[in-house]
This record gives C-alpha cells, structure tokens and sequence, in this order.
C-alpha cells in the first residue's frame, strides 16, 4: 500500500469497527477529525479510504493498517491459492474474484479446505519421500507441511501476531528486578543464576566441542563456549532462566496451543524460552520507547541493549502489546541458498510453506555487501508493497579452520509505515516504482520475469523452438 498513493475499499471493516466500539457516525468522525459524510462515503463503499486516514484509524483505535486490509489473513489467502492452483483441484482459471469472495465469506471454510489439501499432499508424496528423500528435494520441501513441529509452532505464533503477553510482562518485571538498565546485564544475570546455585563458566572452544551451551543439572552448571559473543551469552543465561523461573507459564502456553506431537511440544518450549530471553534482554516499554525515538535504528538499539543484529531485528516483530504497539514488522533470516531458516510476522506478510523465495527480493543481494544494510520496496501479487530492509549476519562459532557460517537477515512492514523508520529517510516513497515479488517460482504467475526459475505449478508449459526470450519459462495464461 502507497503511503499516499493506493486506497482501499473497507467500508464493511469500519462498520464492523465502529458497531465494535459502539460509535455512530457522527461520533467516530469526530474522533477521527473527519466529516461524518466522509464516513458514510467509505462505510457504503463509494469512497475509498486513504493511506493517511487508515494510518489515523491505526492510531486513534490502537489497530494495525493490516487489520483493515481487504485481506486480513494474507497467510491464509496464499496457502488458500495455492492449493487451488493443484492440479488435482482440476479448478483451471479460477478468477480472483471468486477466491477472494470465499476469503472474505467464508474464511473457517478456507482454512478447512487448506487443511484437508495438506493431509491429501503428504499421503500422495510420503511414500515417494520414503523411498529416497534426496530423490526430489522440492518433494521433501513439500512435505514440510503443517504436520511438521516447525510448522506448528510457527501457526501458532503467527495467531498471536508473533507476540506473547504474559511472557513479556514477566520479562520485563524481572529485567526491573535485575536492574539491567543499570547494572552491567551479565553480572546481574549470572547473580541471578547463583541464586539458583548454578555457577556459569566459560570454557573453551576445545572443551565444549560442537557445542555452544551446555547445562549440567547434577553439577549446577551452565557451561557457555567462547565462540560465543557476550549477547549471545546473555541471551543463553536468559534461556536458561525462562527455564527455571517461567516453567509453569509455558507448560500453561504448550496446554494452550494444544500441541501433541512431542517433538512439536518441546520445540514450543524451546521457542517461548528463547521469546522470554529476548523479552528480559530488551524489556518491552523501554525496548519501544527506544525504537520510536531511534526510528527503528537496528544497529543502535543493538547498541544500547548490546543485543546483536539479528536479535534486535527478530525482538522488533514482537512489539504488539495491546494498548502499546510497535510497528508490526515481518522477519526472516535466509541463506545463501534461499532457505528459510526463521520466518515470523506481526503484520500480514505472507510466507511460502514450500520452495524458496523470490530471487528479486534484495535479501538476496544483501550478501554481495556483507554487513551494509540495503532497502527495498517490494511488491506482492495481489497489490500490497512493503518496505524491506536487509543485511548479512555472521552466526557464533567462527574460527580459522572453520568460518562461521553467514545469513542474511530481512525486516520489513506495510509501506504506509516507512516514514517512521530512519532507513526510508532520503528514499522518494512517491516516485520509487516497487519491485514486483512473488512467493516463489512455483506460485507466481507473473509472465515477464527473466529471474525465474520454475513455471507455475497451475500453468501448462509453452515451447517455441524458434523463440528465446528473457524469461527461461514460458507458460499459457488464463
């Protein structure tokens, strides 16, 4: 979205606001500083709302801009899309209309039928990914499914916007507690280690192996590699304390998410440990306040609370307290080869469950200027640009014999919210044409793009021995 230049057809979503708020008409313009009449023109659909009156509803009413897009759950529309694009559908040229119709009417029934194509795609492929999983590497991606723990606890923490309330209050009160803000954070955190009676240690590199933590329950010990950084070792002393101090709080999350699969249960507890370590490290109200006056500076606030990069980065998807959000940011962290290795979201950006990601999108590129930050306004099909920035990080274990491995870090929002951030400063938010991605290969139609790497999956192939253009695939279209 345009910060001034797309409008938005939401005339159903306001008055569902507004009735939700018990307001007339009258009263929401008032509150809004518009006139009444221009609410009843955008509430009857005869007038479309702006990016600067979206951006005052978002402010007013405590709400996110995604939350009045025409498609709320982007995540679910892609996943939606894509299986009607199977060929087993047999729903050839289905016009977008009549899929965001079903999206807007009938989204539990959507949801449903996303489900039921996920259980019919593993039983199809699993027998040929048992055979030899190193046969078909897309068909082991496929598999990857929601089934999988990963998949799991991401859909979870994707329905709290990537936020969880009641660990980050219990952060942030011990991080009060410890005084963080004005003790030096690892003799705070490791005092509050002894108070359990575990001594922190760090041994080296040789010592501990491929290992880079390593708790001993019978000695009381937290051993810590010196491969690691000092914000990484603060923040495996805050795993460990979420452990011993939070273990109630996340037995009650586990029970909540109503998880089974034992593997997906302790990937949840590890990922709420990890959420608390991050939480106490950079305490919610301070940890806002921070990114509002530094425009969401990632390399000085990594600065101020001696996190790392990719910590930082990761903390600002997080920032959706009610009453005190921040701006809802998407993250992901890729390799060299386009795997996604973390994927979160508090706002609406939509993930691939398969295959990898556009090779437009300048994630990729952040690797030709390792640790330089590069910006990007990205487009998706369905009309919604974001603001993106990336840069390379390089993970712990670094040595001569071995280079530590690196990764390229990508965070970005709805482009109505770019003015806020210090990297659109000197960037022409008007003017700048969006680069147009897709989700991947496999689920963009987009006929002209000379980066692809695969045709549609929904499309039949189009050869001409005669003809040779930029993009390798040719394809029919609808």
């Amino acid at each position: 979205m345009s910060p001034r230049g797309e409008k938005l057809i939401i005339g159903q979503r306001l008055r569902v606001l507004r009735s939700s708020l018990g307001l007339t008409q009258a009263q929401m313009a008032a509150e809004l500083g518009v006139s009444a009449s221009y609410v009843t023109l955008i509430e009857s659909d005869q007038r479309p709302a702006s990016a600067r009156f979206l951006m005052r509803l978002a402010e007013v009413y405590d709400l996110n801009v995604s939350e009045l897009a025409p498609s709320t759950d982007a995540q679910l529309a892609a996943e939606f899309g894509a299986a009607l694009k199977d060929p087993a559908v047999e729903l050839p040229n289905l016009p977008r209309a009549e899929v965001e119709a079903v999206l807007q009417a009938s989204p539990r029934l959507a949801a449903a039928f996303v489900r039921l194509h996920d259980r019919y795609r593993e039983g199809l492929l699993r027998p040929l990914a048992d055979d030899n999983p190193l046969t078909d590497r897309d068909k082991v991606e496929v598999l990857a499914g929601a089934s999988r723990p990963v998949e799991a606890v991401r859909a979870w923490l994707n329905q709290r916007r990537n936020h969880i309330d009641t660990l980050d209050r219990a952060a942030e009160a011990l991080a009060d507690t410890l005084g963080l803000h004005r003790n030096e954070p690892h003799v705070a955190l490791t005092a509050r280690l002894a108070e359990h009676g575990i001594r922190t240690r760090i041994l080296p590199a040789e010592v501990m192996g491929e290992q880079l933590r390593r708790f001993d329950l019978h000695r009381k010990e937290l051993m810590l590699s010196e491969l690691l950084g000092q914000s990484s070792r603060r923040f495996q002393i805050g795993v460990l304390l979420a452990r011993l101090e939070q273990d109630a709080a996340m037995t009650a999350l586990v029970e909540e998410a109503g998880l089974t699969d034992p593997a997906a249960v302790t990937l949840m507890r590890v990922t709420l440990a990890n959420y608390f370590a991050a939480a106490l490290l950079m305490p919610y109200g301070r940890f806002l306040a921070a990114c509002e006056s530094t425009r969401y500076d990632v390399e000085l606030l990594g600065h101020r609370f001696g996190s790392s990069f990719e910590q930082t980065a990761h903390r600002m998807s997080t920032l959706q307290r009610e009453g005190a959000r921040g701006i809802p940011f998407f993250f992901v962290r890729v390799d060299r080869a386009g795997n996604l290795s973390k994927r979160f979201s508090a706002g609406r950006f939509p993930f691939s469950r398969f295959g990898g990601t556009c090779p437009l999108w300048n994630i990729h590129a952040a690797f030709e200027t390792p640790d330089q930050v590069q910006t990007q306004i990205i487009r998706m099909p369905e009309g919604t640009s974001y603001f993106s920035i990336a840069r390379t990080v390089t993970r712990a274990g670094g040595t001569h014999g071995q280079p530590a491995q690196r990764l390229a870090i990508g965070l970005g929002c709805d482009v109505a919210y770019a003015p806020r951030l210090i990297y659109a400063d000197g960037v022409d938010l008007e003017r700048l044409k969006p680069v147009d991605i897709g989700l991947n290969c496999y689920l963009c139609e987009r006929s002209d793009c000379a980066a692809r790497a695969h045709a549609p999956i929904n499309r039949r192939l189009r050869v001409n021995e005669r003809e040779r253009s930029l993009a390798i695939f040719q394809f029919e279209q609808e």
